[in-house]
């Protein structure tokens, strides 16, 4: 049995076609020449009001969108922001989340791009995926945690989580050296002395920032700092729970151990886990940064939060402000951290 095509104005009217709507296409459907399909997009002169609200209603009805590369090529703008990190994971996840808050309502839209976690490339992937967007599918770039800050392109670039070096980009980071001291003096605080450390990547500014914060803290409670209960954990869960077996299968284990990142801290409690160590009842534990996971790990992990999201949404009004050719009041902004306490750390216990 046939089926009725549903009509229009008096007409059927025809199947909206699959896949991308191309100009050629509303054309046809309309009864006009690309030409005029052109001038109604581009709001050129020489189309009678008819035949524009004609045309313009047959384009909405097929959603046709001009690609942003001939959006570029035809107005030298595309108002689309990009935000490239390096994979995505907790963090980025959460500046994207703060560079979604940012465009609300200004007219731009949001691309994320991603260098796919390639961990053997983490020097210069900036440079060639800028390259790739820069100038034709955005107008400016949020860039996460960069390798390089000495990147000059066709447009402003706003830093997120720099490595290390000067820049003369604008930035925003979090006060790494401010958080390190909080985590570390809070588990001074609670009794603790023997105190080990889940490092971060040496290439990473905010890392040798939380270890200077973490040297710093045990300083000025008199202590001396043991280099054997510094191990490497690069940020990656799998690295941290190396290092943090070796911290806890030594002769004599620290009390407790301040992780660089949350991805470390859970990785260093799964580690605890493993091994039969109770947290906190023989181990307090400590993360830097306050992802969403860490409110839900068992138990629920103490940890030093700074602002991502925040960030995220003060890195593209940043960006928005250059776009537009505004004056930013200061191109490298610093927000503070702050200590939220849960249940992976209690008073110093017997580690029997």
């Amino acid at each position: 049995m046939k089926t009725s095509t549903p009509a229009v104005n008096g007409r059927p009217e025809r199947p909206r076609p699959s896949g991308r709507v191309t100009m050629q296409q509303v054309a046809a459907e309309a009864g006009v020449s690309v030409s005029t399909v052109s001038k109604v997009i581009n709001g050129r002169y020489g189309v009678a009001s008819e035949t524009f609200d004609h045309v313009t209603s047959v384009i909405e009805r097929l959603g046709y969108e001009a690609s942003l590369v001939a959006r570029s090529l035809r107005n030298t703008r595309t108002d689309v922001i990009g935000v490239l990190v390096a994979d995505f994971e907790p963090f980025s996840t959460e500046v994207l989340k703060g560079a979604a808050d940012a465009v609300h309502g200004t007219g731009y839209e949001l691309v994320a791009y991603s260098a796919g976690g390639r961990v053997d490339e983490h020097v210069g992937w900036e440079r060639r995926y800028l390259s790739r967007v820069m100038g034709t599918l955005v107008d400016g770039a949020v860039l996460v945690t960069p390798t390089v800050t000495d990147v000059h392109y066709d447009g402003p670039v706003v830093a997120v989580d720099p490595h290390t070096g000067s820049s003369s980009l604008a930035t925003v980071t979090a006060h790494n050296l401010q958080g390190g001291r909080l985590a570390v003096e809070h588990l001074l605080e609670l009794g603790h002395r023997r105190i080990g450390m889940v490092t971060g990547r040496p290439d990473l500014l905010s890392a040798h920032l939380r270890e200077q914060g973490y040297r710093q803290a045990l300083a000025a409670a008199g202590l001396a700092v043991d280099e054997t209960l510094l191990q490497p954990g690069a940020f990656e869960p799998e690295p941290a729970r190396a290092a943090a077996r070796a911290l806890l299968t030594v002769s004599d284990p620290p009390t407790a151990i301040f992780a660089a990142n949350d991805l470390s801290a859970l990785a260093t409690l799964e580690a605890a886990a493993e091994l039969g160590i109770k947290v906190p009842g023989q181990l307090s534990v400590v993360g830097f940064d306050n992802i969403p996971e860490s409110a839900l790990a068992q138990p629920a992990l103490t940890t030093v939060e700074q602002p991502i999201r925040q960030m995220g949404r003060e890195a593209t009004r940043m960006l928005i402000a250059q776009i537009r050719g505004e004056e930013l009041p200061q191109i490298h902004l610093t927000l503070d951290t702050t200590l939220v306490v849960r249940q992976s750390t209690a008073v110093r216990g017997d580690r029997r």
